[in-house]
């Protein structure tokens, strides 16, 4: 099934994964007057994008969302394997706090952990 027809699903209110949100959640009848911001066709992309200028574009949109932690509550039950989903990165299947960007790692990574940064400086 394609993002966008779950999207479309779940903001019509229903279940198109096999999963449903808790019946004290948001009422999704105030969100069909706003396009949620997954739902722009000029930034579908963004959401599963290799460049992390673009990952953190998409976090941002997210923010504001009101259906954030259902998003990202569906994401964690279906083990999405990659993509942003209510405002966190998924890369195989795990949230990471930042996606690392194509090509060779940096000599210098400032999000190595510091053991590994000083084993390589001796």
């Amino acid at each position: 099934m394609q993002y966008t027809s779950v999207l479309d699903q779940l903001t019509r209110g229903g279940s198109a994964t096999g999963w449903s949100f808790p019946s004290s959640s948001i009422d999704l009848t105030a969100v069909d007057d706003q396009p949620l911001p997954c739902q722009d066709t000029t930034t579908q992309d963004l959401w599963f994008a290799e460049r992390t200028d673009e990952i953190e574009r998409a976090k941002a949109l997210c923010t504001e969302c009101p259906l954030r932690a259902e998003c990202l509550a569906g994401a964690l039950e279906r083990r999405e394997p990659w993509g942003v989903w209510g405002g966190e990165v998924f890369v195989d299947g795990q949230v990471v706090a930042r996606k690392r960007g194509r090509g060779r790692p940096r000599k210098n990574d400032p999000y190595a952990p510091a053991a590994s940064r000083s084993s390589s400086a001796a």
